[in-house]
């Protein structure tokens, strides 16, 4: 139901005021500095990515940012067009570089999957009937702001939990790829979520009753995908 350049333009525009609300860490930072390293390899391993998949067109829809905010969440999102945050709180869980890469990879692959576009869209339907984004922002400017940070997990309080199980797998499947092509080694993905699942302390829901893998489905489908991953991206390299 949305263009891409209407989702971007609201992106900037939503990214510019998260960054005015939160407590930034400065560029000199070592964690800003190794998250940004890690970003910009993993955007150049998306950019081959959509090279080698006939999507070159798509590339001008990304102008990619990452910054790191100064708060103690479990959560990294990123928006349309590419603009990424990740909360110091999630550091210490990725451990280092493979963890932080594996983040990076999977959040990167929501945007380019357009999962938040689809849950976007669905939010029109559910809550505004239907009406355009343009419509929404001028008739309900505060709820359909809501609406665009709920759909792509943005903000501090928001948690990592805020996509279907699809879109979760396809994330984790993607963001491997990502991740190799980029020169990562994709076992870190696995140490990450066991560290994940760990931090939770067993407080994670049933997995029937949640819209998530559980953690023990999670690992066991990235374990069994890392195979295929090094395959693809040795293809798209």
């Amino acid at each position: 139901m949305i263009s891409s350049s209407e989702l971007n333009g609201m992106a900037l525009s939503q990214y510019e005021e998260v960054k005015k609300t939160e407590n930034l860490l400065p560029d000199s930072d070592p964690r800003v500095k190794e998250v940004r390293e890690i970003g910009d390899n993993i955007a150049a391993a998306v950019t081959k990515f959509m090279q080698s998949n006939h999507m070159k067109d798509r590339l001008k829809e990304f102008s990619w940012e990452f910054n790191v905010a100064d708060q103690d969440v479990l959560n990294a999102w990123c928006m349309p067009g590419g603009k990424v945050m990740f909360y110091t709180g999630i550091l210490p869980v990725c451990d280092g570089t493979g963890g932080i890469a594996t983040v990076m990879g999977h959040e990167i692959a929501h945007a380019v999957a357009r999962h938040g576009n689809e849950r976007m869209s669905q939010g029109l339907i559910q809550q505004f009937g239907g009406m355009g984004l343009a419509v929404a922002m001028q008739e309900q400017p505060e709820a359909a702001q809501g609406l665009f940070m709920a759909a792509y997990g943005a903000g501090s309080q928001l948690g990592m939990l805020k996509y279907s199980r699809e879109h979760e797998s396809e994330a984790d499947k993607m963001g491997l790829v990502f991740m190799i092509m980029a020169g990562y080694n994709p076992e870190d993905a696995i140490d990450f979520w066991g560290r994940m699942s760990a931090q939770k302390g067993g407080a994670a829901p049933p997995e029937f009753l949640s819209t998530h893998p559980s953690d023990e489905t999670r690992i066991k489908e990235i374990r069994e995908f890392i195979p295929k991953a090094k395959e693809l991206a040795a293809k798209y390299k």
